[in-house]
């Protein structure tokens, strides 16, 4: 039988949801201390295929084979490993916190893949939130002259976020009828067989030794928080609140991770790459207004 679930449970839902999205980046950066980042990417996705059909299996869930449903778990890899190539690449460049600002930005991307591909259109404050995102992101990339945040950093995080915004393009278009939890464990299968025949090319870079407790620690946590968890919570949370509610945690996610990444990983920003930050994040509330003010009368 399905159950409504409490206000305090979906109010716990959103904060785990939040919490998970602002860590991640920090438990790439982490897990890629001991290990190649193509490694690191290819273990996450090895590890996360058996624990996310177990759950297929403990919830019943059907696992369509038809051909449309196998183009949607195509399209949906795409923002699984397609995108997290790119993500994992940038740790070289990029602080933790840096990251998941890039990440803010898929609202945008995603508002200008609408417009200009699928002529949708956009009120005057979307427009000039972009405006606003995109001065920052260049005062971020003038300030960031330390190794935390480097110009070919944030243009490996964009391309990240422009396939991962394309992939849900792609996705919503095949729009296979399918639970999520089959999508998402079918978006991993073939996540995983990108990552084999990846192998070839990176195994000389193939760990020799056991990895420290921070690597694994962070190779654990994308496996278990960033890919499974957080997809509980975020179709549970799909079900439960407005979508003005729940994209609010574009907003939110950046600057958690900014102040995360400082107290346990010591990135710093400089002064005038934290003014680009302030800017960024202004233009994303700009952009958000209309549901920033809709949620205030709304609780989620």
């Amino acid at each position: 039988m399905n159950t409504v679930p409490s206000q305090n449970n979906i109010i716990f839902t959103y904060a785990l949801l939040v919490l998970i999205w602002a860590t991640t980046p920090l438990a790439i950066v982490w897990s890629v201390a001991d290990l190649h980042p193509m490694w690191a990417l290819s273990l996450r996705f090895f590890l996360a295929l058996p624990f996310a059909f177990a759950l297929l299996w403990i919830f019943k869930v059907h696992f369509p084979r038809d051909k449309l449903s196998l183009q949607s778990y195509v399209a949906g890899a795409c923002s699984f490993i397609g995108s997290q190539i790119f993500i994992y690449w940038s740790t070289y460049y990029l602080s933790s916190g840096i990251i998941a600002l890039m990440f803010g930005l898929a609202p945008i991307i995603t508002g200008l893949i609408g417009r200009f591909v699928f002529n949708l259109k956009l009120a005057l404050n979307q427009w000039l939130g972009m405006a606003i995102a995109v001065v920052g992101l260049a005062v971020i990339c003038l300030g960031g002259s330390d190794h935390h945040i480097q110009p070919i950093g944030i243009g490996l995080a964009l391309m990240s976020v422009l396939v991962y915004c394309a992939s849900m393009f792609w996705v919503k278009k095949i729009n296979a009828p399918m639970d999520p939890m089959a999508q998402a464990a079918g978006s991993i299968s073939i996540s995983v067989i990108f990552a084999a025949a990846m192998l070839p090319f990176i195994w000389q870079f193939a760990p020799t030794e056991m990895p420290h407790a921070k690597s694994l620690f962070g190779l654990g946590y994308a496996v278990i928080m960033a890919s499974l968890i957080a997809m509980f919570c975020y179709f549970k949370l799909v079900k439960n609140i407005k979508p003005s509610t729940l994209s609010l945690t574009t907003v939110l996610t950046p600057v958690i991770a900014l102040i995360i990444g400082s107290l346990l990983n010591d990135e710093k920003l400089s002064g005038l790459a934290f003014v680009g930050v302030v800017i960024l994040l202004s233009g994303l509330v700009l952009y958000f207004l209309k549901e920033i003010k809709a949620s205030i009368h709304t609780r989620p």
